[in-house]
């Protein structure tokens, strides 16, 4: 039974021994990830604060700058960081004297004065709890995110050190047990139910796992499938993890946690289609938004394991379980194809390429057109043992 299971993840061991060969170079390339303290964070906040008061003194109208979170021209890729922020990026000037932009300059100021009450108390909120705090003021929960994001790169500050939490749509499950901040020990061996991903992930600790990989699952309801076929019993030890579609920034920290304590393989398993590459690559690469804390967001290690287009024409998937590409489809697969990162990548240039010739698409599900358990039963069991990823 033991030689049977050696044999089973052999090629899993090799890859495991070839990223733990670049470890360290990668470790030599990173930053230092050391927490800011709360005194210095509160003298950032002041200092915002001392430049508002010191334009109105002078009968200016008070204007903050925020880096530009949204364009490309900020970015710069590190094979072994990912996307990262330029060390001058444009900015986007916020004036108070402005109609269009008022009402934003109004709520980075309420919210760097929750921020600093909470940090002075060493209190926690939730964005929901901000949110609440003043619903007329900041109209959407949707503001108050991208706000808190925003003042998380203009004090160059990690967000988890705001004390402001987000409510994890993370799921995980499989061969893990840690501790919580507050001493809640959590135990992700249940097969038949998965654990919320922690809402802090860095006050998690003593991580325990013989797992031998970890999986990433694009959507739910895989990954549901995955839990009802009792997939994490047959392939064990090892543990998967899904963020719901695009992952919020709490399942790609938790992600990032387990690479930095455990160094086994990361696999991500996704639809075929332009956007299950996108998300795939933001576990990977990084998004151009959060690319200002890239370094403790990546994992440039993670491998596709599947749904690889060449599958489709390998196993004869049933040509009504494929779907035409849209215009859509193809505009973001050009636009995929022209990411700095992809460069580094030739066999998934070769997939995205045979997916622009072939021009069709096929979620994970379309496998179940060869039969009902041939997801988790032949599929995923021999990419594993043979090393079926790129």
């Amino acid at each position: 039974m033991a030689s049977q299971a050696a044999e089973q993840f052999s090629e899993v061991d090799k890859l495991r021994v070839q990223l733990l060969n670049n470890v360290e170079d990668m470790t030599d390339c990173q930053p230092d990830d050391e927490p800011v303290s709360s005194r210095e964070i509160l003298i950032r906040i002041e200092n915002i604060i001392l430049g508002i008061v010191t334009s109105v003194s002078k009968g200016e109208a008070p204007v903050l700058a925020l880096p530009n979170r949204s364009s490309w021209a900020n970015v710069s890729f590190d094979s072994a960081i990912g996307l990262q922020m330029s060390s001058g990026p444009s900015v986007s000037i916020i004036r108070s004297d402005c109609p269009s932009s008022v009402t934003k300059f109004a709520q980075i100021l309420k919210i760097l004065s929750v921020i600093y009450r909470l940090v002075q108390r060493n209190s926690y909120a939730t964005k929901r709890d901000i949110y609440y705090n003043n619903t007329q003021l900041f109209g959407s929960q949707t503001a108050v995110d991208s706000i808190v994001d925003d003042i998380s790169c203009m004090l160059k500050v990690p967000r988890r050190s705001l004390h402001v939490l987000a409510t994890s749509k993370g799921l995980i499950a499989g061969d893990l047990r840690y501790m919580e901040e507050d001493g809640t020990r959590i135990d992700c061996h249940s097969s038949s139910a998965a654990v919320a991903v922690s809402s802090n992930i860095a006050g998690i600790r003593n991580i325990v796992s013989s797992a031998k990989f970890v999986m990433i699952v694009e959507k739910d309801a895989t990954f549901q499938r995955l839990l009802d076929d009792d997939f994490c019993t047959k392939l064990c030890p090892c543990i998967i993890i899904t963020g719901k579609g695009v992952p919020d920034v709490n399942s790609r920290l938790m992600v990032r946690k387990l690479w930095d304590t455990l160094h086994i393989p990361i696999f991500a398993l996704v639809d075929a289609d332009p956007h299950g590459i996108e998300i795939m690559c933001i576990y990977k690469y990084g998004s151009v938004a959060m690319s200002f804390e890239a370094h403790s967001l990546t994992v440039p290690s993670v491998m596709w394991l599947g749904l690889l287009p060449s599958d489709l024409q390998r196993l004869w998937v049933p040509e009504d379980a494929l779907i035409p590409l849209t215009k859509r489809d193809e505009s973001k697969l050009s636009s995929l194809l022209k990411r700095p990162y992809l460069s580094s990548q030739p066999d998934w240039q070769k997939e995205m390429e045979l997916m622009q010739q072939t021009r069709v698409k096929a979620e994970i599900q379309s496998l179940a057109a060869i039969a009902p358990d041939f997801l988790t039963s032949i599929y995923l069991p021999n990419k594993l043992r043979y090393g079926g990823w790129v």
